[in-house]
């Protein structure tokens, strides 16, 4: 699980180590306030899931950016 972080592929897709951080914190924290998995998630934990929603093209950088509500709110 997070030896996948390091995983060259996994972090070019996503454009950088940052990006990848970035996206997977955002996607963890809706898993687990309740979002809908994007791939079958039996038996995985929210950052398994996450790291095969990128692996299965369903996320991608564009969705690591913050919402400009949220950020407006700040």
């Amino acid at each position: 699980m997070i030896t996948d972080l390091k995983d060259e592929d996994l972090i070019n897709k996503v454009g950088g180590r940052f990006r990848l951080s970035a996206l997977v914190q955002k996607r963890m924290r809706e898993i687990m306030h309740g979002a809908r998995p994007m791939v079958d998630a039996s038996g995985m934990t929210p950052m398994e899931i996450v790291i095969a929603e990128i692996r299965a093209d369903k996320l991608a950088a564009k969705d690591a950016e913050p919402d400009r509500e949220s950020a407006d709110a700040s």
